[in-house]
């Protein structure tokens, strides 16, 4: 079959549905990646996939430019004819399914975090409500990243009961994030938090849980993996970064290609989010055997057995988040070493991702039946998905 994936950014495919578009390209399907480009499309090519570069703007909701984004996939997917399309990330969902069925094609959504219009009260999030609920009222099956997402939009009529299924996240490979040996005792402790430096993600808690404990127990170290000043409406600008590294509180690492060996550094991986799909730093890191503090939420709360492979904290709430960072830093080392055990036993008993693989499977089957047409032998011509 032809299958077309599509997410607001080449890297959020890259990133997050590597594994997915492999197995894809390896079950023999032509596949398609429809997004906004950056540095990850050659690396996404080099997977055996095609790219088709999505005009968009991320950000916000323009009633005008989203109408144009809808335009804009409906034209592509009736020039490209997949088979179906699996979508990703609130707007291409959204606009997704709505130019999906105007071309006649079938498509997967993939709920993967509710973002900032669903954590408001007001108009916006009655708008996106009322984008979800008439974008994917006639699919067959919306897939979600946590209970909590699933049963939200179902309380609110957003879907209905048979549509909604949950996945473990994006999964994690297991083969690759290996359990490793916890730091040992007598070096500085390191919480570490990977995410993108959004105000969303619980940053600027993070940084003062982190200054008020350095007043006490000036060895411990915070470290901030992420690239700041992003296309959101919450993100932290470089400057701000800045003055917090000056200031001594955190460290900035910058990105990187490779966390593992941040992780494996790591003492405590720590997301103090507002709200997550599943969120795949906490995966990631308890897949590494780390223990992990995060936020009571939906989403982190489906990572982290709290007391177990972690701990959880309130919201929103630095003081919670210094306090839970106190109780872990007590805790003997070989407690803090069977916590991450317990994580790494957790992530290989429900996070890994062959069950996601295997899941969009048999969505795939069951929404395009068991018509399978031939792969096309030679690429079609590249269209960009513009205007």
């Amino acid at each position: 079959m032809h299958i077309a994936l599509t997410a607001n950014a080449a890297w959020n495919i890259w990133n997050f549905r590597r594994a997915l578009v492999s197995a894809l390209v390896s079950d023999g399907h032509a596949v398609t990646v429809i997004a906004p480009p950056d540095d990850s499309v050659g690396d996404l090519e080099a997977l055996g996939c095609r790219f088709l570069p999505l005009d968009m703007n991320v950000r916000g909701l323009n009633p005008l430019e989203d109408l144009a984004l809808q335009r804009r996939l409906r034209r592509v997917l009736t020039l490209e004819k997949p088979d179906v399309v699996l979508s990703f990330t609130i707007k291409n969902n959204v606009f997704g399914a709505l130019a999906a069925r105007a071309a006649g094609v079938p498509l997967i959504p993939n709920v993967t975090g509710l973002g900032t219009a669903f954590l408001s009260d007001g108009l916006l999030r009655q708008v996106a409500e009322t984008l979800c609920r008439r974008a994917f009222g006639p699919l067959p099956v919306v897939f979600f990243q946590n209970d909590d997402d699933r049963d939200l939009f179902r309380r609110r009529r957003l879907v209905r009961p048979e549509q909604a299924r949950v996945l473990p996240g994006s999964g994690v490979d297991l083969s690759w994030f290996t359990a490793t040996d916890m730091p040992p005792p007598e070096a500085p402790p390191v919480f570490l938090m990977i995410a993108r430096l959004l105000r969303d993600k619980g940053v600027v808690e993070f940084v003062e849980a982190a200054r008020q404990l350095k007043r006490t127990m000036p060895e411990v170290r915070f470290q901030l993996l992420g690239a700041a000043g992003s296309e959101n409406r919450t993100a932290i600008d470089a400057a701000t970064v800045d003055a917090w590294v000056a200031e001594g509180v955190v460290e900035h690492l910058g990105t990187a290609p490779d966390v593992r060996p941040h992780i494996a550094a790591a003492t405590c991986v720590v997301l103090p989010s507002y709200r997550e799909g599943a969120p795949r730093t906490l995966i990631e890191a308890a897949a590494m055997a780390r223990p992990v503090i995060a936020t009571d939420v939906p989403g982190c709360r489906a990572v982290v057995e709290d007391g177990v492979s972690g701990l959880l904290c309130r919201v929103r709430d630095a003081e919670s988040l210094a306090a839970t960072m106190r109780r872990f830093l007590a805790l003997p080392h070989a407690e803090r070493t069977a916590m991450g055990r317990a994580g790494r036993a957790r992530m290989e008993a429900r996070f890994d991702e062959a069950i996601v693989v295997g899941a969009y499977r048999e969505a795939i089957a069951a929404v395009t039946g068991t018509c399978r047409r031939t792969a096309p032998t030679k690429p079609r011509q590249c269209r960009p998905a513009t205007s």
